[in-house]
């Protein structure tokens, strides 16, 4: 009997956020271990589905629905790590004005961590990271050159891609629409603690 191949992901849940914002906005209630299930192939099974983020600051609306979305996503069986957000001035190269801004930390370093500590448990034989941004090439390099029996899986969220991580991964692909759209969550559904979880109304 042929062994299963174990699939771990590594979601890069900004990016992942911003390409899904910019082509496919009614979909963005998506279950990511589903959409990790929905992307294997025969003879593979899913080890991990990992998914990394940061709590919003300063946008009290923005915290509510991202609140509400993680609070879901905590019912499936996903992994969640979390990186930082700190504000941040934007300035103007031209007019020197300045407003509030914002800025994700640690992100991309906690999935380079996870790949790399999750290949040394030997958790996985396939890694699939769901991410444009080529910060995370170095980490791929390095598995690449010191793990040479794992496979490399690049999924670019929607209007995201990097020719350097296309150029690492043993193959890439763009997520497409209907992968998307049949890996929604529930409209509503039950925290674990009796209380309802309604996709915003924002997000229809």
């Amino acid at each position: 009997m042929n062994k299963l191949i174990r699939v771990s992901y590594y979601i890069d849940g900004f990016n992942l956020y911003f390409g899904m914002r910019s082509k496919f906005p009614q979909l963005k209630w998506l279950d990511v271990n589903a959409l990790c299930n929905n992307l294997l192939r025969p003879g593979e099974v899913l080890s991990e589905c990992n998914y990394f983020t940061a709590r919003v600051r300063n946008n009290p609306d923005k915290e509510k629905r991202q609140k509400t979305y993680l609070d879901a996503l905590a019912t499936t069986d996903t992994t969640m790590i979390y990186g930082k957000f700190y504000s941040k001035p934007i300035e103007c190269r031209r007019c020197h004005n300045s407003w509030p801004g914002n800025e994700e930390k640690m992100t991309d370093v906690n999935i380079a961590v996870k790949i790399l500590t999750d290949a040394m448990e030997d958790k996985y034989d396939k890694v699939v990271v769901i991410s444009g941004d080529s910060d995370l090439t170095p980490p791929l390099r390095a598995l690449k050159q010191y793990y040479k029996d794992k496979r490399i899986i690049v999924a670019f969220p929607p209007k995201r891609s990097s020719f350097e991580l296309k150029n690492i991964a043993d193959n890439s692909f763009t997520l497409g629409r209907k992968k998307l759209a049949d890996s929604q969550l529930p409209l509503s559904l039950d925290n674990g603690k009796g209380y309802m979880l309604n996709k915003p109304q924002e997000w229809n």
